[in-house]
Formats: structure tokens, C-alpha cells, sequence
């Protein structure tokens, strides 16, 4: 399914019980251009809703908060699912120039952004697994 130029998927967020946490509905960056533009070009993002950064492989990923409008949550995970690191990215200061800005690292081939403090609210931890429906 398309909207707009991206993709869109479910995620859902399952503990180790196989407890559902919470779904999530991503546009999809699956290309350099995508996953560089994130979202930059967003004034909000709603509670349920993200994006879902798709890696070629896993591996060690930073990310930053440029044009930023809102905090969120980076969520990275390994490619069998499993929550390896998880951010709570505030702003950063007004007029912070590219290369100043925080680097959020973690290694995984996905990397979920979703609202800020979301992961808190809905208990999603390090550990616990992401389920993505469709072929990424």
C-alpha cells in the first residue's frame, strides 16, 4: 500500500511472553534518500504512527535529530526482530549546526522512530521483539 511516496506497514511490538505491546502503522525508508530525509519533513507525528528505517543488513547505525520539529523515540532493531537499543532523542538546541548534532548509535538492520517516550508509555524495552508485516 502506498501514501504519498512511501510505503506503509504494521509493526507490532510483542515481550518476551508474547505479549502484544503495541502496533504501530510506519511509512517505510527503504532507500538512502528516504532513510536520510526521515522525518525532517514531518510537523508531527500522532501516537500509533512512526516510520520504519530499512537497512540493506545489520549493522552499526547513527542517526540525528536534523530539522527536527518534535522529540521522538529511535527504536533499533536486530534482523531477527530483537529490540537492541532504544533512545528518547530530544531536540536539539536552536541553532545546532550538522555536525553537533547528538549521534544516536545502535546496531540492528531496522531502526523504528516513533513518538517521544512512546517505548515508556507502552513498555517496549530492549529485548523485547518486533514483528513486520510484509517482505522488508
Amino acid at each position: 500500500m502506498q501514501t504519498g511516496e512511501y510505503e506503509r506497514t504494521t509493526v507490532t511490538a510483542v515481550d518476551a511472553n508474547g505479549t502484544e505491546l503495541a502496533t504501530v502503522d510506519m511509512r517505510v525508508a527503504d532507500t538512502y534518500s528516504k532513510r536520510y530525509t526521515g522525518l525532517s519533513d514531518t510537523e508531527s507525528l500522532p501516537e500509533g504512527e512512526g516510520m520504519l528505517f530499512v537497512h540493506d543488513g545489520e549493522g552499526q547505525h547513527d542517526y540525528v535529530m536534523r530539522d527536527m520539529d518534535f522529540p521522538i523515540d529511535i527504536v533499533f532493531v536486530a534482523e531477527n526482530g530483537t529490540v537492541t537499543r532504544i533512545h528518547n532523542a530530544e531536540l536539539p538546541p536552536e541553532g545546532t549546526s550538522g555536525g553537533d548534532l547528538t549521534r544516536y548509535s545502535g546496531t540492528g538492520k531496522y531502526v523504528l522512530e516513533v513518538p517521544y517516550c512512546y517505548t515508556n508509555r507502552t513498555g517496549i524495552d530492549e529485548g523485547d521483539r518486533i514483528v513486520v508485516e510484509g517482505d522488508y
